[in-house]
């Protein structure tokens, strides 16, 4: 199975409001960069779409090492989907889960992959994670344009 290293992150102009997600794909020497952004949209989301359009992005099954800077997104991936999924789709507050469409996107990106996820600090000089937020950033403003 082939090793993928990605970085990804989410940002948003507002929140809500213009928003943008940047991913940075390595597998040896090779790096691809994917960004893009929505007018209307939040950080969370943001994050989410980071991770589901950079393993999208890959096209065979692969042993993914996804560093990111969103409690959020590994939080909800490693620990809370599972209950999510047994009360079907509601929150520990009888609520329906926020953003569900682009968990199970998530879910059928995952599944995909073997995927170690990695909690970095978020603006803190790690330079993979930097330049994933200034592809982010960029995208959320030219969203907002």
């Amino acid at each position: 199975m082939k090793q993928v290293e990605i970085f990804t992150d989410g940002a948003c102009k507002g929140n809500p409001g213009p928003g943008g997600w940047g991913a940075l794909l390595r597998m040896g020497r090779h790096e691809k960069e994917l960004s893009g952004g929505e007018p209307v949209t939040t950080n969370n989301r943001m994050e989410m779409t980071a991770a589901i359009r950079a393993l999208g992005a890959l096209i065979e099954p692969c042993e993914v090492e996804l560093y990111t800077d969103s409690r959020y997104l590994i939080d909800g991936i490693t620990k809370w989907v599972a209950g999510w999924q047994k009360r079907g789709w509601v929150n520990a507050s009888k609520q329906p889960v926020r953003n569900a469409e682009l968990w199970h996107d998530l879910i059928r990106e995952t599944a995909r992959h073997k995927v170690n996820w990695h909690w970095v600090r978020g603006h803190s000089g790690h330079p993979e994670n930097e330049r994933v937020d200034r592809l982010a950033s960029a995208a959320a403003e030219a969203a907002g344009r």
